[in-house]
């Protein structure tokens, strides 16, 4: 039995498990304050949430943790069932994507630990602690992307590089057919928060009379399958995320990449590592632009997609997938 923990916040924690869950089989168990999402194939635990209530006294514990605001309801009960499940089923390991303190807890009742590890700036205190007591740190982007994470050694055989990992994965790119009208670009703003307005979009739009515009989450609408729209656009703008960065991969698009702020510099590090490259089909820009944006997307669109083919081949759920399963066996110490 395998325990695969769930962070809430936007929708590409959820989108990788169930893709690293499929392939390894029903005997996951998904923990989450999430609810129960369509095509999980095992057990779902929906925790209580941690982050409710007007007063969080203390959150960080004094910069030693990320989030355990003291007398929180939420929180002890969450934590509560954590362990109250691990203790009925002995689980004999648990995938976290991503918390330090769901790591800890697993391993502080001897259950040996796969943390997924995200692009930034993780020198603090509680990463370098979750990140010393991990079996193994699942990275899903390619061996090729260098320094997006700081904190831990490249060079470390705990690191695992398995490539970018999509809910897409498995989907033959859709050749959208062309109807002579204008070229198409399709913007995905997330659903971890964004910067982007209307205004912005509307200023953009009107420098790009020869182009559709489509807008994806923050001011523009949500679709909850956008694969047709991604295989569709002639360019894509996109935020930094690691999803998103597979998705446009998994679709070959073209891309122009604007990094949200978010913590750890997460987004800024992924966009640092794209640009430094020079692999793969991008134009990255520190902020939306508010000019320019002619020059922007025939810059891009001249970029061939089919480029991202070694950031995601497709197999990267698979190779995830096969890491876990690898550390079902107890290692032994020296």
């Amino acid at each position: 039995m395998i325990g695969y923990y769930v962070h809430h916040q936007g929708r590409g924690h959820l989108h990788r498990a169930l893709a690293i869950a499929a392939a390894i089989g029903p005997t996951v168990v998904g923990l989450s304050s999430l609810p129960r999402p369509d095509g999980w194939a095992g057990p779902w635990i929906e925790l209580p949430r941690d982050d409710d209530g007007d007063v969080l006294v203390d959150a960080e514990a004094r910069g030693r943790l990320h989030w355990v605001p003291e007398h929180h309801a939420g929180l002890r009960s969450r934590m509560a069932e954590i362990s109250s499940w691990i203790d009925d089923v002995e689980p004999e390991l648990m995938v976290v994507d991503v918390s330090v303190e769901v790591s800890l807890l697993a391993r502080l009742h001897g259950v040996p630990v796969v943390t997924v590890v995200l692009p930034g700036v993780r020198t603090d205190p509680a990463h370098e602690l979750v990140h010393s007591v991990a079996r193994r740190l699942l990275a899903v982007w390619p061996s090729e992307a260098r320094h997006l994470l700081r904190g831990v050694d490249e060079q470390s055989d705990r690191l695992v590089r398995v490539g970018g990992v999509s809910r897409y994965d498995a989907r033959e790119v859709l050749v959208v057919p062309r109807d002579g009208g204008p070229r198409r670009v399709v913007v995905l703003a997330g659903a971890g928060g964004s910067d982007l307005s209307d205004e912005l979009v509307d200023r953009a739009r009107a420098q790009t009379p020869g182009w559709e515009w489509t807008v994806l989450g923050g001011p523009g609408e949500w679709v909850d399958d956008p694969w047709a729209i991604l295989c569709g656009a002639d360019v894509v703008v996109t935020h930094a995320g690691q999803n998103a960065i597979a998705e446009v991969a998994a679709a070959r698009r073209p891309a122009v990449v604007v990094p949200q702020p978010r913590p750890f510099d997460e987004q800024d590090a992924m966009a640092a590592g794209l640009a430094a490259s020079g692999r793969w089909p991008v134009v990255v820009r520190g902020a939306f632009p508010t000019t320019g944006w002619a020059e922007l997307l025939d810059a891009a669109a001249s970029l061939d997609g089919d480029e991202w083919s070694t950031w995601n081949d497709g197999r990267g759920a698979a190779r995830a997938a096969a890491v876990i399963e690898s550390e079902l066996k107890p290692v032994p110490t020296t």
